[in-house]
């Protein structure tokens, strides 16, 4: 195993400011603000609902809130920005406001939406589209100069899960990202998070090859970000449910860390940052070397 298999250790982010050296992974922990969402939708309803479970996330040691008002289960409709800003803004505000240090990443393909939270001071855009959704969205990041999630989804979220077909699932998105990659770059665009999308336009199978060989994309050499948490990946191939997916979600998560994700979104942060500690622990005498 060499040196630089498992994490990131020179690579950074630009967070408003912030420098985060990602040498070590880290936990995103996921604000559904839609009642559609396919796990937690309708939990938080209200502005002190959302305040609240932040609070709870940032005292588990979260690193990154992940705040969305649009679901992108498959199936789910496109949501138009003023939707999305009616919800997500005085939730940002108010998190903003009682925890100033917290990082939050806006969950949107909305340029629109993308450019006000990050107005209220937003770090990160989480975009599920690639900016095929909103092609504003590329040049609205570009000004915004903060850092972006490059996200691989075949089709839209109506439609992706419709015998989603691939010659080589693996070889195919790679080809996504250099071609979206090199269109970033030359808009100025270089604090990128790559996220193969799982579940985003992938059979289950393909879900787990995408998953075997997610190392392939330290290539990029950028951060690579996995979303697996409760979803159907996990609970259909256990026969069970969301709801009695986190054991699952655990398990899948220790793989990722182990290929080289930087960073985990997760519903469970206090269980993704046990995993977390347990595979520094298992790679610690790999760094050394």
């Amino acid at each position: 195993m060499t040196k630089d298999f498992l994490f990131h250790s020179q690579k950074t982010l630009n967070l408003r400011g912030k420098i985060n050296h990602l040498s070590s992974p880290m936990v995103m922990g996921i604000m559904n603000l839609s009642a559609d969402s396919f796990y937690d939708g309708g939990k938080l309803n209200n502005n002190l609902q959302a305040l609240r479970h932040a609070e709870m996330l940032l005292k588990q040691g979260v690193h990154i809130l992940d705040i969305g008002a649009a679901s992108s289960r498959p199936g789910a409709a496109i949501i138009p920005a003023q939707a999305e800003i009616l919800k997500i803004k005085p939730v940002v505000n108010s998190i903003l406001r009682h925890f100033p240090d917290a990082i939050i990443s806006i969950d949107t393909y909305n340029a629109q939406t993308a450019a006000m939270a990050a107005h209220e001071g937003a770090h990160i855009v989480n975009d599920i589209s690639a900016g095929q959704i909103d092609p504003q969205m590329f040049e609205t990041v570009a000004r915004l100069k903060i850092p972006y999630v490059l996200t691989h989804m075949k089709g839209l979220p109506q439609t992706m899960q419709n015998n989603p077909v691939y010659d080589d699932v693996v070889k195919e998105i790679s080809l996504f990202f250099a071609q979206k990659i090199e269109v970033l770059n030359k808009l100025g665009i270089h604090d990128i998070i790559l996220d193969p999308g799982f579940g985003f336009g992938k059979s289950l199978e393909q879900n787990y090859m995408l998953l075997n060989q997610i190392d392939f994309f330290k290539i990029f050499e950028l951060p690579i970000l996995v979303g697996i948490s409760r979803k159907s990946m996990i609970y259909k191939a256990l026969d069970t449910t969301p709801e009695e997916a986190l054991n699952g979600t655990t398990a899948l998560h220790t793989v990722a860390l182990l290929k080289g994700a930087s960073i985990l979104r997760v519903h469970d942060v206090k269980e993704a940052l046990e995993v977390v500690s347990l595979v520094k622990l298992i790679t610690a005498n790999e760094q050394k070397k």
